[in-house]
């Protein structure tokens, strides 16, 4: 509690310097004043892992018209060819770090230093117009570090974007059924999310220790607590097929619940996991009991997964694919 209390004191003594005070009365003047000047264009930075086909779709209706980078976790040449004949800058790292490393790879080699930054993932497309407007909706709010559309799947129904942050508390709401309850504060998910370079260049990037999953969480809640917020703009929509790019269904799920691990550890500490984790084998085994055929089998595996510990699991996983690639001498 104390290192909770000390760390949040620091947080909000950062949200009181004097050029943040000064940079706060200034957004106030240019709202009370007039329009205020109209941001550079914000730079598209799209992390790739194979998949050139639906990187080509998402990057069609934007390339030519704003700076893009794609960040090749993959290094494939097919994904190399996509960005040249679309005429955007392709960045290879050399290794699959994960988004978030990727993403940190794009901002240290920005195309557009100082602008806003729009996160878009290869399976997700949203129209140049919509992109004006999610950037203006952001500069609408001088307290908003980021914003995101309203988002439709693969079969045309609206998927949710908003979340609330997780706590140990909202586990145990979500345990005994009652995730959906409202909550003040929360964070948009990353697959089409527009940054703004201020808060970019406030909270840093995102945290190389996610994989997959979070990292935009993580980022949003280190925003929150040095006085930023997230918001939907709701008249503007992109598409999102989401998981076309990230494996198969039981990675995902690994790498999602190992990513939640990781925040609540880093966020609440050790209690604060052991409390989430009590929480989610309760629920899941309730789950898998009194839930039938696919449903079923889902909450048992998440169960399991809970017991052993999802970030054990996870660098299992990693462990048993270095050591694939040390024996194949394949890429991983």
């Amino acid at each position: 509690l104390a290192m909770r209390l000390r760390e949040a004191g620091f947080a909000r003594a950062d949200d009181c310097t004097w050029q943040r005070v000064a940079a706060q009365y200034g957004a106030l003047y240019d709202v009370v004043g007039g329009p205020p000047t109209k941001p550079a264009p914000p730079e598209v930075v799209l992390v790739a892992y194979h998949t050139p086909e639906l990187v080509r779709g998402a990057l069609e209706p934007l390339a030519g018209a704003l700076a893009v980078t794609v960040v090749d976790n993959s290094s494939s040449p097919a994904v190399r060819q996509v960005a040249e004949e679309l005429g955007v800058r392709y960045l290879d790292p050399g290794r699959n770090g994960g988004f978030a490393a990727g993403v940190n790879h794009a901002l240290a080699h920005r195309a557009t230093p100082g602008t806003d930054v729009l996160l878009l993932n290869p399976d997700a497309k949203i129209a140049l117009d919509d992109v004006a407007r999610l950037q203006q909706v952001l500069h609408e709010r001088p307290d908003l570090a980021s914003v995101g559309p309203t988002q439709e799947d693969g079969d045309g129904a609206t998927a949710r974007v908003m979340w609330p942050f997780l706590t140990p508390a909202r586990a145990w709401l979500d345990a005994v059924g009652l995730g959906r309850l409202p909550y003040r504060r929360g964070y948009v998910v990353g697959s089409v999310l527009m940054l703004r370079a201020e808060a970019l260049e406030g909270v840093g990037g995102l945290d190389e220790r996610y994989f997959l999953y979070a990292e935009e969480t993580d980022w949003a809640y280190r925003a929150h607590r040095l006085g930023w917020r997230h918001a939907v703009a709701p008249e503007v929509r992109a598409s999102h097929l989401g998981g076309a790019t990230s494996g198969n269904g039981s990675e995902r799920l690994v790498h999602f619940y190992a990513s939640q691990e990781l925040y609540l550890r880093k966020h609440y500490g050790a209690a604060g996991w052991a409390s989430a984790r009590a929480a989610g084998i309760l629920g899941a085994t309730v789950r898998g009991l009194v839930r039938r055929g696919e449903q079923r089998a889902a909450a048992r595996q998440r169960a399991a997964l809970f017991r052993t510990g999802p970030a054990t699991v996870e660098r299992e996983w990693f462990d048993s694919r270095l050591r694939a690639h040390r024996v194949t001498g394949s890429a991983g």
